[in-house]
């Protein structure tokens, strides 16, 4: 059976799916794979460097996409794309079902396997497999340091013969998987964190970190039986905007992390509470991509409000691809690994795993 991947859109995407040492493991479980021409020489990555681990190359991408039995991709392919994928391939990603799902019914309609794996389940098994926390681990751990960059006084307490530069105090919104790389990062570099999360389970993950867990008076846990957050009451809404309003004037530095799967980003920081905030802090969204958690957020802008700088890209993963892709790549893997029927040499769409049945888009 053969493995491919073409390249993504450059403009949009810059991670890529399949890394040399990966392609070792696909030949070992009998696959043949097959790459587009310079694959990965914008990350560093030589062809040769695939082909010797077994790999092979092409410049006809039409090709790799009509004759791949599974097809390894970030996002989407375009509309030219899918129509060189044949009835019976199986394509795997991050299809984003809740944005895209006309045209991945089509493809379902077509006898196209798709499997799109920010569904996969959280449970013990697919933790090798799962790409959100992965990626999001690296956007908390970057966001901060894209913060930092644009933040004009230290982060550290130094005390100096001239005097003492007070330590620069950060808020994370949303302790999740990022939220939580965010505060660990945020604290070795010698910053006092503050975090905010409508799941209660995450105060003592916060506080474990070293984090203040900032906790509105009377709250429920809002959390998903998968571990998600889900939508808040107006009453908790009403309570953790007085509670966020007096934090962020004494706050330097905020990073937004707080997202609900398939719906708009919940706004957090309002307008008003970005006017009480002190001149020169900087406001970082990782949201931006579904709204944004701030009113004034725009994606891939810096926008100065009042002194504030608020920042959000569409994917902050692009400015760590070859750590993000090496990741990605071995989830991608996994999931692979548990998809193949290595005895009978085919992929076994077993509905009874759970893993498969999730993801699987029907």
């Amino acid at each position: 059976m053969k493995i491919g991947s073409i390249l993504e859109n450059q403009n949009i995407e810059k991670r890529i799916a399949v890394t040399p040492e990966i392609v070792k493991k696909y030949i070992s479980l009998g696959f043949e794979v097959c790459l587009s021409e310079n694959y990965g020489l914008h990350l560093g990555i030589k062809d040769d460097q695939y082909i010797a681990m077994g790999a092979s190359t092409s410049k006809d991408e039409n090709k790799i996409l009509n004759s791949s039995d599974i097809l390894i991709q970030l996002g989407l392919l375009s509309d030219e794309q899918i129509s060189n994928v044949k009835q019976n391939q199986t394509l795997i990603g991050v299809l984003n079902p809740y944005n895209n799902k006309e045209k991945l019914m089509n493809m379902a309609k077509r006898k196209i396997n798709l499997f799109s794996l920010e569904l996969l389940p959280r449970i013990t098994r697919a933790q090798s497999m799962d790409i959100l926390s992965s990626q999001a681990n690296l956007a908390g751990y970057k966001a901060v340091v894209e913060s930092f960059s644009y933040f004009e006084k230290a982060i550290p307490m130094m005390m100096t013969a001239a005097g003492t530069v007070p330590a620069a105090k950060v808020l994370i919104v949303g302790a999740g998987v990022a939220g939580l790389q965010a505060i660990a990062t945020a604290k070795r570099m010698g910053a006092i964190v503050f975090a905010t999360d409508v799941r209660m389970a995450s105060k003592e993950q916060v506080e474990s970190l070293g984090g203040k867990f900032l906790t509105v008076e009377g709250s429920e846990n809002l959390e998903t039986e998968g571990g998600y957050a889900k939508e808040a009451s107006e009453d908790f809404k009403k309570k953790q905007e007085e509670l966020l309003t007096e934090t962020l004037k004494k706050i330097d530095i905020v990073i937004c992390t707080a997202l609900i799967p398939g719906k708009k980003a919940p706004l957090i920081i309002k307008d008003d509470m970005i006017n009480k905030m002190q001149a020169g802090s900087v406001i970082y969204d990782l949201a931006a991509i579904q709204g944004g958690n701030t009113a004034f957020t725009e994606v891939d802008k810096i926008v100065e409000k009042n002194g504030v700088k608020i920042m959000g890209e569409s994917n902050i993963l692009n400015k760590l691809p070859v750590s993000a892709s090496s990741l990605y790549a071995k989830n991608i893997f996994n999931f692979v690994d548990n998809l193949f029927d290595k005895e009978n040499k085919r992929i076994n769409v077993n509905l009874d795993d759970e893993i498969i049945e999730k993801t699987l888009i029907k």
